[in-house]
């Protein structure tokens, strides 16, 4: 099942954010900064990763239930187990 673009650009947007906190992460191990330091801040982009998930199989579900096609019910399943694995 393929998701509509303009659904999905939140996600996107929420990844590139997450994306860029991971850049500052790195750069603050490259710097030696303190590990309770780092360790916050890795545990926010893991968070902000794990949401963009979370939103992705969200819209990837809502999609599913909106089209009502006989497809459908085999992509709510694929949908239901992605989910399972973010939990």
């Amino acid at each position: 099942m393929e998701l509509d673009p303009t659904a999905t650009k939140p996600v996107l947007d929420r990844l590139k954010r997450a994306h860029g906190h991971l850049a500052k992460v790195i750069a603050m191990m490259e710097g030696g900064a303190d590990c309770e330091s780092l360790l916050t801040q890795l545990a926010a982009v893991d968070k902000a990763i794990s949401r963009a998930g979370y939103a992705m199989v969200t819209t990837g579900l809502q999609q599913c239930l909106r089209a009502g096609d006989p497809d459908g019910e085999a992509d709510l399943r694929r949908m239901e187990r992605l989910f399972l694995g973010f939990a």
